[in-house]
């Protein structure tokens, strides 16, 4: 399978894990339709499925190459390899954009999110009572899941370990926003914000040769904070791609419409259309996380007046079906070439 991967092949793959990674930050998108969209969520599943103990017996055999082609090693690298500098580039990118541009990027996903029920449904064909109860099933927590209040932070490391297991749960399930779950769970800017911020700040001193930041006791909790999530994502990844990948064997109809419900549920999180609401503390003051930034608590969303802002909102929308649509166009003319 990995032998007949062209370049352009790997270049597309490492482009879906910056997209990937860029969707999971971001409150609302999920990256999981990203691969669902794109073509290779069931490939990606099922290497994920793949690290299980006969992998990991064969990395303690010293068995390197073998459980490097068990894995689907270079396929889970790229991505994986898309998802880290998507993380200290597209997503900084991103958070610039959401800061200065905050509607037209809400409604570029909004697009795009509209397009992927549009790019799901459209082959989905099984429609019966238990699906129909299904999707309704998906839209309904999807939705819940968009009003429910955010928890305070929390850094405790058995908590941030679970945070870990359930924020990316958004990876391996369309429709169900990880970063969004990390911002009711109150640990949103710990984890996806200050502790990243962390480990950038470390690296870039180690390139310039200070190792102070090991008496930054501060800097340290960070790292640790980031290490015990890191490890409560893998953990999270691996279980989860083996219930999704028994779930899909045994029953693929109910679970690829409760997707859909979801993805239409969280329409509701990623409406463009909002006022963001800050927290804030006993003297009214807003709060600040540690880059001087204010922390969001929650979104009050509200109908758009009919001024020309609204109407370029309106176009990114449509813009973001397109791109869907001529990812949807890409990847049948790539599956067309290789038969």
């Amino acid at each position: 399978m990995e032998s007949t991967r062209s370049f352009k092949d790997k270049l597309f793959l490492v482009i879906k894990g910056l997209a990937m990674g860029a969707a999971n930050k971001v409150p609302g998108v999920s990256g999981g339709v990203v691969a669902f969209v794109a073509g290779f969520y069931e490939e990606f599943i099922y290497s994920l499925q793949r690290v299980n103990g006969k992998a990991f017996k064969l990395l303690f055999n010293w068995r390197f190459r073998s459980f490097f082609r068990y894995i689907n090693g270079r396929f889970l690298g790229l991505l994986f390899f898309g998802m880290i500098v998507s993380y200290f580039s597209v997503s900084k990118i991103l958070d610039y954009l959401l800061e200065h541009y905050q509607l037209y990027v809400w409604s570029l996903f909004f697009g795009m999110i509209i397009g992927s029920i549009y790019y799901i449904n459209k082959d989905f064909k099984d429609w019966n009572y238990r699906t129909v109860i299904s999707l309704l099933v998906g839209v309904v927590i999807g939705v819940s899941i968009s009003f429910l209040d955010p928890a305070m932070e929390n850094d405790n490391l058995w908590f941030v370990f679970i945070c870990g297991i359930i924020s990316v749960s958004g990876m391996t399930l369309p429709g169900f926003s990880g970063s969004f779950i990390l911002i009711l769970l109150g640990n949103y800017v710990l984890l996806l914000v200050d502790s990243v911020n962390a480990l950038y700040d470390t690296f870039s001193d180690i390139f310039k040769g200070n190792f102070d930041f090991i008496n930054n006791s501060e800097r340290v909790r960070m790292l640790k904070v980031l290490g015990v999530f890191t490890l409560g994502s893998v953990t999270g990844l691996v279980t989860f791609s083996h219930v999704l990948n028994y779930i899909l064997k045994h029953y693929k109809s109910i679970t690829m419409a409760t997707i859909i419900g979801f993805i239409i549920g969280s329409l509701g999180v990623v409406w463009p259309w909002k006022n963001t609401v800050y927290k804030v503390a006993e003297d009214g003051s807003v709060l600040l996380d540690s880059t001087g930034k204010e922390i969001i608590e929650n979104y009050v969303r509200y109908v758009p007046e009919l001024k020309p802002e609204t109407y370029w909102a309106i176009l990114y929308i449509i813009i973001g079906i397109l791109i869907v649509l001529g990812l949807e166009w890409y990847g049948q003319r790539t599956r067309a070439q290789k038969v």
